[in-house]
């Protein structure tokens, strides 16, 4: 058991902190925006204690979590007056699962060295049901030392964690990610759509060709939703867009020509403009009828 400080309390970051608890059976310190949010994560649970800010919950963790929103409130958490780097323990590592670029995480990494600590950019894929469930895919940039150490506390949420590179090569994996999932998402839009203008049995047609060489995880898990128009599922297309943002950004500094990316990207501002801010990413379907 080690002492875990967890630092963001949101869709993702509860049940992430909570496995840690349970399964992992750490002592854990949560700390949120919203303090509420920290006190009802402790009255769930029925363990662990809550933190006024990062550096009081960093104070005496030995790792230490944060799932915030993007850049900023990464600073915030991190090198911000009541940031956990003000009060980490010499050679603690922090890990970061926000979703952020990889400026930031190379800066944070350089900043947290000159301080006797370690920082892992570490983003994650598999959503909230993944998050719930302790099935998340957990990509991480740093050095090989403390990821080894923090491995097996990370493992207590994620069924696969690995080490890509040095630090932000966790968020540009990331974005190789979201890349791929924009792409996967359109095209399984457009193949539902057509099987439907079409009068085909769809459940006939995705259990054939999920067999073969047209199965994704997408198809698999949301073609039954998307044909039912239901997008309560899995990850915002606000959240989606704010990772493209991110991607193209990098791609613009490191050359990269990412034109379905960047056309699927105005598809799903088409979807927040039509009210669907908070749909998840499955919800492409819905411009085509």
């Amino acid at each position: 058991m080690a002492n875990v400080a967890w630092i963001g309390l949101g869709i993702m970051g509860a049940p992430m902190a909570g496995h840690l608890a349970k399964k992992g059976g750490h002592h854990v310190t949560v700390y949120n925006r919203t303090a509420e949010k920290s006190a009802a994560w402790v009255a769930k649970h029925g363990t662990g204690r809550t933190a006024a800010t990062p550096a009081e919950a960093a104070r005496e963790a030995d790792f230490i979590f944060a799932c915030v929103g993007n850049d900023d409130d990464l600073r915030a958490v991190t090198i911000g007056p009541d940031g956990a780097f003000q009060s980490m323990k010499p050679g603690s590592i922090f890990i970061d699962h926000t979703t952020a670029s990889a400026d930031v995480a190379r800066d944070l990494a350089a900043q947290a060295t000159q301080r006797g600590v370690h920082f892992l950019d570490a983003p994650v894929s598999g959503g909230q049901a993944g998050a719930e469930n302790g099935t998340l895919t957990v990509m991480t940039g740093g050095e090989a030392e403390p990821f080894a150490r923090a491995e097996p506390v990370i493992a207590c949420f994620a069924k696969s964690v690995r080490l890509i590179g040095p630090s932000g090569a966790g968020q540009l994996t990331k974005m190789v990610n979201q890349i791929a999932i924009a792409g996967l998402v359109q095209g399984l839009s457009e193949a539902i759509h057509f099987a439907e203008c079409a009068g085909l049995d769809l459940t006939a047609v995705m259990e054939t060709i999920s067999k073969g060489a047209a199965q994704s995880w997408q198809m698999d898990n949301r073609w039954k939703t998307m044909h039912a128009r239901q997008f309560e599922f899995g990850f915002a297309v606000d959240w989606m867009r704010k990772d493209l943002g991110i991607v193209f950004a990098e791609a613009a500094r490191n050359g990269a020509t990412l034109d379905v990316a960047k056309l699927v990207d105005t598809y799903y501002a088409e979807v927040q403009a039509a009210g669907g801010q908070r749909w998840d990413t499955s919800s492409l379907i819905t411009r085509l009828g």
